[in-house]
Parts: structure tokens; C-alpha cells; sequence
């Protein structure tokens, strides 16, 4: 049995608290034992990207110390905070210093949950059934910052009864991006307008959206529209009509 510890991010918590326990269901199904250190805090990313970087910095270092000493990989539902951690920490500390050898020690274990499943787990069939039609968003952070655009992918087509189809501009940004969406909300709006416009012409009952602030973000706005289209986290789908 491998362990991993669970980066569960702020907008996930608070927001999401639903796809946390499924996502803790469906590790715990894939023979991963779960292990949570209660003293982890935001991973620093809003204050730094603010430019608080002494702040995000201050944060940087609790989350590390609350996972730098754990075992196994830590596994998150967020591409943006896995990014953040993995690519921003290192950088954040000089050259040489013990702060930086424990980031990038730490930056080294972490992986978005697809990432874990697919490279980690050797899994693609996770055993659930959803038969409707579904389209995927493709998150900033987790596309082009991580890499990871194939995982999400090939976990959707092992899914039984699930049809999957395209939709125009699927990689475009929907809008959210952190603070982007407080600093510039009329460009924010736009850009969702326009995400949202695209997932309707697609003819999917459901768009998969693998970050939690892209997800709440295309929620709101099909909720808005009064859309029977529904915005899912993959783990949300992965965790319909496989084994309890």
C-alpha cells in the first residue's frame, strides 16, 4: 500500500468539500492510504501573485514545514497549487540556503491528482460509469504550466458510457486566474462569456474542469444562464458508478 499526504488548497476546502472526501474515496479504492497533516496552511500563491511576496514567503515556509517531513508524494486537486509549490518555491528562496534544498525537495513530491493516477498508480480505469456527453476545459496552470493535458483524458475514456466531444477554444482561459478576476473584472466577465458560449454550442450535458477556481468560476457562470449544463471535477465523474 502507498501513502500519500493530501494538499487539500483553499478553494477546495471551503468551496469544494465534496470532490476532497471523493477524492479520498477513490485513492483509498486504488489500495492509497491517506494521510492529512492538519497544520497545513494556503500554500502562499494569492499573497505572492499580489506582490506580499514577504507574505506569500511567511506562508511558504509553514506549508512547508507541515509537509516537509511526511512521507510519500503530495497530491492535490489543483493544478494552479501544485504549480505554484512545484515551479515558485524553489525560487523564492537564494541559492545554497536550507530553505531552498527543503523546497525543492518538497517541490519534487508534489503532483496534481491526474499526474498521480496516470504516471504514479499506472491507472486509467478507475472502474466508473457516467454515459453522458462530456467536454473538458483545459485550466491555465495545469495545461500549460504543469504539462498536463493527456491525464485528464485518458481517465475520461475509460469511463463507461461516457461520450466525449470538443469544444471551441477548449485551452482559452475562462476568466478566473486568482486575483485577475478582482483586479480586471470586466476582462474576467468577457473571457467567461465567451468560455461559457462555446461549452453550450458543444451540445455536452456536462464540462470536466480539473482546477476548483476554473470550476466554480464556469459554474457560476452556466448557473447564471440558467444551463442544465453541469461543471464537474474529474474526480467528480471518476468517483460516479465505480465500487463503494
Amino acid at each position: 500500500m502507498q501513502t500519500i499526504q493530501l494538499f487539500i488548497t483553499c478553494m477546495a476546502e471551503n468551496l469544494l468539500p465534496d470532490v476532497l472526501k471523493k477524492m479520498v474515496l477513490l485513492l483509498e479504492r486504488l489500495d492509497v492510504r491517506c494521510e492529512f497533516p492538519e497544520n497545513q496552511t494556503c500554500c502562499g500563491q494569492p499573497f505572492f501573485n499580489s506582490g506580499f511576496q514577504t507574505e506569500g514567503r511567511e506562508m511558504a515556509r509553514r506549508w512547508m514545514k507541515a509537509f516537509a517531513e511526511t512521507e510519500g508524494y503530495i497530491v492535490a486537486p489543483s493544478g494552479s497549487c501544485v504549480e505554484f509549490v512545484k515551479h515558485r518555491y524553489p525560487m523564492m528562496f537564494p541559492e545554497g540556503s536550507t530553505e531552498r534544498e527543503r523546497a525543492v525537495r518538497v517541490a519534487a513530491r508534489v503532483l496534481e491528482f491526474s499526474q498521480f493516477l496516470v504516471h504514479i498508480l499506472k491507472v486509467t480505469d478507475v472502474g466508473a460509469a457516467f454515459p453522458h456527453r462530456v467536454t473538458c476545459h483545459y485550466p491555465c496552470h495545469l495545461t500549460r504550466g504543469l504539462g498536463v493535458r493527456n491525464e485528464p483524458l485518458e481517465l475520461l475514456r475509460a469511463v463507461r458510457g461516457l461520450e466525449l466531444i470538443p469544444f471551441d477554444e477548449a485551452e482559452t482561459c475562462c476568466g478566473f486566474g486568482g486575483i485577475f478576476s478582482v483586479v480586471y473584472p470586466e476582462v474576467s466577465k468577457a473571457m467567461l462569456e465567451t468560455k461559457v458560449k462555446n461549452i453550450l454550442a458543444s451540445g455536452a450535458e456536462v464540462v470536466v474542469v480539473s482546477e476548483p477556481g476554473c470550476l466554480v468560476n464556469i459554474r457560476g457562470g452556466l448557473v447564471k444562464l440558467h444551463s442544465p449544463v453541469r461543471a464537474m471535477h474529474l474526480i467528480e465523474i471518476l468517483a460516479e458508478g465505480g465500487a463503494e
